[in-house]
């Protein structure tokens, strides 16, 4: 049951955060739209923070599930990591939204005030961790491992900031290149 709650106050700071905006995400927005009490709330995350740093982590599952999928269907991790998000398909589309307001959610925090700043931190840099692990298992060489990730990183912030994409002849020569094809 715990568990249920806990999914449901996340699932509803999604929503908020997909519909309404970062400026709406207040522990008393996400408790009513969760349909818990504030101190049901308060007994999942303890703080905004916290509850930043849960979504997060969930983000981050979720990130590893398509991993795992594009996995299975032959993709190597690299492959998957330098993908560039479509903002036409609807799910890149949900994706990029959902990102660009947990961010802006992020930057209002003050880390002077915040109970635990380093708590989403933390959580960022345990999904970034897992990320980087599985491109050092799959490739050898340290410093292609990192022009990879940094590669992928770049692609995605553009679709973050809504710039335009490369263009897909030149990219797709780019991560041939990147993956020795």
């Amino acid at each position: 049951m715990a568990a249920d709650t806990r999914d449901r106050i996340l699932d509803a700071m999604e929503t908020l955060l997909l519909e309404r905006g970062a400026s709406q995400l207040t522990l008393e927005n996400v408790a009513a739209a969760a349909g818990v009490s504030k101190g049901g709330l308060l007994y999942h995350f303890k703080t905004k923070d916290a509850m930043l740093a849960g979504l997060v982590h969930r983000l981050g599952e979720r990130a590893r599930d398509h991993l795992a999928a594009a996995r299975a269907q032959g993709s190597s991790t690299a492959e998957w990591y330098l993908q560039s998000p479509d903002p036409t398909e609807p799910a890149d589309a949900i994706e990029l939204t959902l990102y660009r307001s947990m961010l802006a959610t992020m930057r209002t925090i003050d880390a002077s005030t915040a109970h635990s700043p380093d708590e989403i931190q933390q959580a960022l840099g345990d999904v970034m961790t897992s990320w980087s692990d599985n491109l050092d298992l799959e490739i050898d060489d340290p410093v292609r491992a990192d022009t990879i990730r940094l590669v992928g990183d770049g692609v995605y912030l553009r679709a973050l900031l809504g710039l335009p994409p490369l263009d897909p002849d030149r990219y797709r020569q780019v991560v041939d290149r990147l993956l020795e094809r």
